[in-house]
C-alpha cells in the first residue's frame, strides 16, 4: 500500500497505449494481483478504487459534461463563444480531441480495475463468501456502467474481461453491438441478483440492488436504439418491463421520489440524496470519504454568468463570491429551445433548474470578515445618472438595491464552510435575526416581483415591455433578447456583442443544479466545491418506462408515466388537470420531458442518439451544431488517436470514420 503508480495509464491492450493520460492516481491496494490479492484488506481496498473515476474523473471536471450534453440542442456556447467546438458543435471533431481521448482512456481504465476484482476474488483468503460477492457484483456493475458509456459514445468497441496482468492483446477486434449490449445486460442482470438493497457497510456511494436495475433500464433503451431484440422482443419493451418492475418494486428497493421538486434540490438534501439511484459523491470538507481522496467538482463555474460582468450594479468580483463561487468560465448555457420548452407560469423546475436572479451578498453574521449589513459598499443606490444609463424611469431614482444572501463564516481544519441565509424581501433592519433558511438559495423565485430589492439583475423569461422594466430597481434583461436569429441559418444562437450597451449579453441562466451551498460543501478555492451528483434518480425510471411504452406503441401507458414526473413539477397541483396532465403521449413529448426533467444531468447526447434525432433537435435548439453535423459520423465519437498508434491492426480498427 506504499506505492503511487499510474494505475490509469497501465489498463487495457497495451500499457504504454494510455501512458500519456498522465493521471498519477493513488492505488491503494499497491498492485492488481499475485500474492497481494490473498488479503481481503488489499482485495477490499482495490475493489474500492474501482469508484474513484466516477466522481474523480466524470463528475468533477467539464471534459465528461462536454460530450454528454455538448454538441445537443439543450446548451450552446455563451456569446457563441468558440470554445470546445469540437465536442460542442462538430467542429474539426477528431481522434485528437482532448475530451474523447481522455474519456476513451478512463473507462477502459475502470474497466481494468473491475475485471482485477472479478479475477483475484477467488483468491481472498481472509474473508466471508457473502462480502466477497457484494464487492464482485459491485464491480459487474460499475464495468457495465462504463462499457455502456463506451459503446454509446464510441459503437462497436472491445469488450475486455480480464484484467491486464492475465494478458493484452496488441491487435484487438471489435466486438458487435449484440455482444456488448449482451455483457452489460448480463453483468446488470448478475449484478442485481447479488447486490443488497443497502450499500454494502453502510457507505451510500456504493451501487446497491436499484443501481443495478435502473442501469439495466437504460442500458436496454439506449440498445434499442440501435434495433436490438432479446428472444424475439424489443429492447424498447424490455426498457420499459425493467422500469415497471423498479417501480411496482419501489418499497421493497428503497427507491424513492420526493413529492416536490423543491426538496429533490434542496441544498440539505445533496448529501445522500434518496432519490439517486446511483451517486457519484463528492469528497467531504474533512477529506475522510471511505473511497478515497477525490478531485472537488468545478463544473458549475462553467455552466453559470458573471453578474460582476455587470458592476454598475454588481459589486462583488468572482474572485471572491462566496454565492455563485468563482464562475470565471461562463461556457455552457441554456438553448433557447430549452428555455421555452419550459412553461415556467405551471412548472416549477424551471425555478430549481436555472437561476436567473443575481444579488449580492454581507457577512453580517459574520462582522469579523464583512463587518454590519451595509459593509463594503454591497447596495447601489439608483442615482439619476444611474436611472438614465440603466433606463429607468423618473420613480426609481433613489432606491436601493439591498443584498441578497448573508454568510456566516466556519472554521475548519481542513477548509472553512460559508453556508448562506436569505434577507427577507422589504426588510433591511440587518438584523441577523430575521434571516431566513431556504432550501436552495439558487432557486429563483418565479415571477420576480416588481418590488424585490434584494436582486441587482433579472433574466425575464416573460417578455417585459421597456415600461415594465423602466419601474422596476433591479436591470431586466429579457432572455428573449440575449439570441439572435439567423446567424447559421435557421434557430437561435447567444449574441456574442454588446447589443443594450449595458453588457447584458453576458448574461445568461445558471444550471443550478451543479452549484452548492451547504456546511460541508467548500473547498479553499471557490471555484470548487464539493456536493453530490446523481448519476441516476428515480424519476429517469419513470422516463424510461414512458420512453418504451412509446416505442412499443402505448401512447396512453406512456402518458401515464410521464404525468408522475409531471404532476411533481406542477406549480398548482389543484390545476394539474387543467394545465400539465397528458391523455396520450408521443415520442417527442417524450424527448421534451427528458429535457425538462434532466437537463445538465449528462444523458441528453445518449437519448438523441438512441432516438437517431440528432439532425432534427439540432436544427431546433443548437444551429450552429445542426450546420456542421455528419450524420454519417457524428452518431459516433472518433476512436483515440493515442489508442489506435500503438495497436498494430490500427486501419482494420478504424477511427470511426473520422
Amino acid at each position: 500500500m506504499k506505492h503511487n503508480i499510474y494505475l490509469m495509464a497501465t489498463t487495457f491492450f497495451v500499457a504504454s497505449a494510455l501512458t500519456g493520460c498522465q493521471l498519477d492516481e493513488y492505488n491503494p491496494a499497491g498492485g492488481t494481483g499475485g500474492e497481494e490479492m490473498a488479503s481481503f484488506e488489499n482485495f477490499e481496498a482495490l475493489q474500492t478504487y474501482c469508484y474513484e473515476p466516477v466522481y474523480g474523473q466524470l463528475y468533477d471536471m467539464f471534459d465528461y459534461t462536454q460530450l454528454a450534453e455538448g454538441g445537443t440542442d439543450l446548451f450552446i456556447t455563451a456569446f457563441d463563444k468558440t470554445w470546445a467546438q469540437e465536442t460542442i458543435y462538430y467542429e474539426a471533431l477528431s481522434p485528437n480531441t482532448g475530451a474523447v481521448k481522455k474519456l476513451f482512456m478512463q473507462a477502459y481504465a475502470l474497466i481494468n480495475s473491475c475485471n482485477s476484482v472479478i479475477d483475484n476474488a477467488s483468491k481472498v483468503v481472509d474473508a466471508d463468501p457473502e462480502s466477497i460477492k457484494i464487492l464482485v457484483a459491485e464491480a459487474k456493475c460499475l464495468r457495465a456502467f462504463f462499457y455502456g458509456i463506451l459503446v454509446t459514445q464510441y459503437g462497436n468497441i472491445t469488450l475486455k474481461l480480464n484484467s491486464s496482468e492475465t494478458g493484452v492483446t496488441t491487435a484487438p477486434q471489435r466486438n458487435s453491438y449484440e455482444e456488448i449490449y449482451g455483457q452489460i445486460i448480463l453483468d446488470l442482470q448478475e449484478a442485481a441478483e447479488d447486490l443488497p438493497v443497502e450499500p454494502y457497510k453502510g457507505q451510500y456511494a456504493r451501487v446497491t440492488k436499484k443501481t443495478a436495475l435502473g442501469l439495466l433500464a437504460r442500458t436496454y433503451a439506449q440498445g434499442a436504439g440501435e434495433g436490438l431484440t432479446e428472444n424475439g422482443v424489443s429492447y424498447w419493451k424490455r426498457a420499459q418491463e425493467v422500469a415497471e418492475d423498479i417501480i411496482s418494486r419501489k418499497d421493497e428497493l428503497k427507491v424513492f421520489m420526493y413529492d416536490e421538486v423543491e426538496d429533490l434540490w434542496a441544498q440539505a438534501n445533496n448529501r445522500n440524496n434518496p432519490e439517486a439511484l446511483f451517486i457519484a459523491a463528492g469528497p467531504t470538507a474533512d477529506m475522510t470519504s471511505y473511497d478515497s481522496p477525490r478531485k472537488l467538482s468545478n463544473i458549475f463555474a462553467h455552466m453559470y454568468p458573471d453578474p460582476n460582468k455587470i458592476s454598475d450594479l454588481y459589486k462583488t468580483s468572482n474572485k471572491s463570491n462566496y454565492l455563485y463561487g468563482k464562475v470565471n468560465q461562463n461556457i455552457l448555457g441554456p438553448s433557447k429551445y430549452l428555455i421555452d420548452l419550459f412553461d415556467a407560469a405551471n412548472d416549477v423546475r424551471w425555478d430549481y433548474s436555472f437561476t436567473t436572479a443575481f444579488g449580492d451578498i454581507t457577512w453580517a453574521q459574520t462582522p469579523d470578515w464583512g463587518g454590519t449589513y451595509l459593509a463594503k459598499n454591497k447596495y447601489i443606490v439608483w442615482t439619476e445618472e444611474l436611472a438614465q444609463k440603466y433606463h429607468k424611469a423618473e420613480s426609481v431614482v433613489g432606491d436601493t438595491i439591498f443584498p441578497y444572501a448573508d454568510f456566516k463564516a466556519i472554521t475548519r481544519t481542513v477548509g472553512n464552510q460559508y453556508p448562506a441565509k436569505v434577507w427577507p424581501k422589504g426588510d433591511h433592519s440587518g438584523d441577523v435575526s430575521h434571516l431566513q433558511d431556504v432550501k436552495n438559495v439558487y432557486a429563483t423565485p418565479y415571477p420576480l416581483d416588481a418590488d424585490d430589492d434584494r436582486f441587482s439583475i433579472y433574466l425575464s423569461k416573460d417578455y417585459l415591455t421597456d415600461e415594465e422594466k423602466s419601474v422596476r430597481s433591479y436591470h431586466v434583461i429579457n432572455l428573449d433578447d440575449l439570441f439572435e436569429e439567423g446567424k447559421y441559418g435557421s434557430g437561435y444562437t447567444y449574441k456574442s456583442t454588446d447589443f443594450d450597451g449595458l453588457n447584458s449579453y453576458q448574461m445568461f441562466p445558471g444550471l443550478a443544479k451543479c452549484n452548492y451551498n451547504y456546511d460541508g460543501v467548500f473547498a479553499s478555492d471557490l471555484q470548487r466545491k464539493m456536493g453530490d451528483v446523481a448519476v441516476m434518480r428515480t424519476a429517469e425510471v419513470y422516463l424510461i418506462a414512458a420512453e418504451g411504452a412509446v416505442m412499443s406503441g402505448d401512447n396512453a401507458k406512456a402518458a401515464e408515466y410521464l404525468n408522475v414526473v409531471r404532476r411533481r413539477a406542477c406549480r398548482d397541483k389543484s390545476k394539474f388537470e387543467s394545465t400539465m396532465q397528458l391523455s396520450t403521449a408521443s415520442e417527442q413529448d417524450v424527448l421534451d420531458e427528458f429535457a425538462r426533467e434532466l437537463c445538465g444531468e449528462n444523458q441528453r447526447w445518449a437519448i438523441l442518439k438512441r432516438h437517431k434525432a440528432f439532425e432534427k433537435q439540432l436544427a431546433k435548439g443548437n444551429p450552429r451544431a445542426a450546420k456542421s453535423f455528419d450524420p454519417a459520423k457524428n452518431y459516433l465519437r472518433p476512436i483515440s488517436e493515442d489508442f489506435l498508434s500503438t495497436i498494430s491492426n490500427a486501419d482494420e480498427y478504424g477511427n470511426n470514420g473520422y
